[in-house]
Formats: structure tokens, C-alpha cells, sequence
């Protein structure tokens, strides 16, 4: 399964809601990724640039996306932006095929 980092804003209807009726938006977040075939890992509200960042792991970007599309579609939440993550295991395997795969492989403007 692969790891997902979602960040985002909560719009000021959002903000508004939610200061208003105060709620813990873990529940309805898991259940939205489960819907979708995905699992939420973690679920922080964050305080800069993003107002939440959500952990997420799914065998599939397209049911990712597809959670994300449903959240976005209500309004509550806008400027989604979601980076896979890797494990030290997995980024070393990277490391290792990349290092048995650069044979032959020469950098832009070193020639022929």
C-alpha cells in the first residue's frame, strides 16, 4: 500500500461552521477514505501555509483522488495538494535500481 500526504485549506464557510457547531472532523474523514476503498492514517490541523495535512494509504492513486474530488466538491476544503511518501525501505530500493540502472545513462551536455 502506498503512503499519501494531503494538505489543504478549510474555506471561511468552513472555518465559520465549524467554530459555530465545534466538531473533531477525524470520523467523517476516515469514513469518506473508506468509501473510496482508502485508509486514513492520521489527521492533523495545522497551523501556516495549510490548515489540516491528512495521512492516507490506499493500493490506488485513482480511489485517492476519487476522496479527494468528494471533498473538494463540497466547498469545505480548497487547495488540496497530496505527495506520496515513501518508506526509508522503499526510497533504498529506489537507490538500489537506480544504481544498477545509470549504466549508460550520461547527463544532459556531457556529449556523446
Amino acid at each position: 500500500m502506498a503512503i499519501f500526504i494531503t494538505q489543504g485549506n478549510y474555506s471561511q464557510q468552513a472555518i465559520k461552521g465549524m467554530v459555530d457547531n465545534p466538531e473533531d472532523r477525524q470520523g467523517a474523514v476516515a469514513a469518506l477514505m473508506e468509501s473510496v476503498g482508502a485508509k486514513l492514517l492520521q489527521y492533523y490541523v495545522t497551523t501556516g501555509e495549510y490548515d489540516f495535512l491528512v495521512v492516507t494509504e490506499s493500493d490506488s492513486l485513482t480511489d485517492l483522488v476519487a476522496g479527494l474530488m468528494i471533498a473538494g466538491s463540497t466547498g469545505g476544503v480548497t487547495n488540496l495538494k497530496t505527495i506520496q511518501a515513501l518508506t526509508t525501505q522503499e526510497s533504498k530500493a529506489a537507490m538500489e535500481k537506480a544504481n544498477s540502472a545509470r549504466a549508460g545513462f550520461r547527463a544532459a551536455g556531457a556529449g556523446s
